[in-house]
């Protein structure tokens, strides 16, 4: 189903941007995933970005070239939470 995946953390008082914490493509995206659903991390697909962030190393803060691109996926995150705890 997915053949790339990536896996963002950020601790806003912690770090200056968000670092990679998981990676990979095929049987490994595959297994990023699955212990995001498991964990009900909320999973936001796009593929080129992924791409772009397959090429930052594990415990690696992203490149400012992404920031804008990352502040998207960061926008729906927080976006999806107030969803969800708006109907609990």
């Amino acid at each position: 189903m997915y053949n790339k995946a990536v896996a963002l953390k950020y601790e806003e008082n912690l770090q200056k941007a968000p670092k990679v914490v998981a990676k990979g493509k095929g049987h490994l995206a595959e297994k990023i995933i699955q212990k995001a659903a498991e964990l009900d991390v909320p999973i936001f697909q796009n593929e080129a970005l992924a791409s772009s962030l397959l090429s930052v190393e594990i415990d690696e803060q992203i490149p400012a070239a992404l920031y804008q691109a990352v502040v998207e996926v960061f926008v729906w995150l927080m976006k999806n939470e107030q969803s969800v705890n708006a109907n609990r």
